[in-house]
């Protein structure tokens, strides 16, 4: 990622106008909590992008990242408004990001559309992911969760049992640890989130400099709405932002506190 900051929209609570409105903007990356709305989003967001692709592009993508990085500090959210539609440069594919709990039952559906799993919490999952990557003959980019804040309501595994699951991980063939997820526990005070995604990033530099994931190791997705400026700040290169980007959720939406980071109980 060579010192990119690439930002996950996550999609949880977002109208297809406002993933539109994203598209025409160029951005690539976004992300889900679950499985199902993630094939749903991503097939809606796959045919809007098919329609661009007929339209000349003036915009150049690699801007488009930067741009809405800035748009999100700056306290904007997102509406249909903010751009023209086939504004956007459409020749880039979509990247679609699985953030929250995976199920195993679930793997199959989800490596169908997903780019780089966040997730991985268990040597059983990671053996299903390295079944199903088996049987298509193409490997599976994942991300080592680790519970960094030692709460019982989030998923991750423990801090002490994250080398050795990393070290199991990496014998697979078809499995590639692209680097660590942690949440920090939601607050009001994003400074309270410092002393987690400190850990984490000391975690991330012990395994490699072990040599975990080789050279592929060198993703750390840390952060969200409320806390992604102090994790940046910490050394995280992905961060997953929902509501700072597409406003709070509304009336009626089953809203949670988790709604970027989806690593909690449940989130499935």
């Amino acid at each position: 990622m060579a010192g990119d900051i690439i930002l996950v929209a996550v999609t949880k609570f977002a109208d297809p106008d406002q993933i539109r409105s994203l598209i025409d903007l160029g951005h690539r990356d976004f992300g889900e909590n679950r499985v199902q709305s993630l094939i749903q989003h991503a097939a809606m967001a796959e045919e809007y992008l098919a329609r661009l692709r007929v339209v000349p592009s003036a915009v150049r993508a690699d801007l488009a990242g930067g741009r809405l990085l800035s748009a999100v500090r700056s306290g904007q959210a997102v509406s249909p408004a903010a751009s023209t539609a086939g504004a956007g440069f459409a020749g880039a594919a979509l990247r679609w990001h699985l953030i929250g709990h995976l199920q195993r039952n679930k793997a199959r559906k989800a490596m169908e559309f997903v780019r780089l799993v966040h997730s991985v919490d268990s040597l059983r999952l990671a053996e299903e992911l390295q079944l199903l990557a088996n049987r298509r003959e193409e490997p599976v980019d994942v991300l080592l969760q680790v519970n960094c804040s030692g709460e019982e309501s989030k998923f991750g595994c423990p801090v002490p049992a994250a080398q050795p699951l990393a070290e199991q991980i990496d014998t697979m063939t078809n499995v590639r640890v692209r680097g660590l997820m942690t949440m920090a526990p939601l607050s009001d005070d994003p400074e309270s989130a410092r002393p987690i995604f400190r850990r984490c990033r000391e975690i991330f530099d012990e395994m490699r400099i072990g040599g975990i994931g080789g050279g592929h190791f060198n993703i750390l997705s840390m952060g969200m709405s409320q806390d992604f400026e102090v994790a940046i700040e910490e050394g995280a290169n992905v961060v997953r932002v929902g509501s700072a980007i597409f406003g709070e959720p509304r009336s009626g939406d089953p809203a949670s506190p988790e709604d970027d980071g989806g690593g909690g109980a449940g989130a499935l």
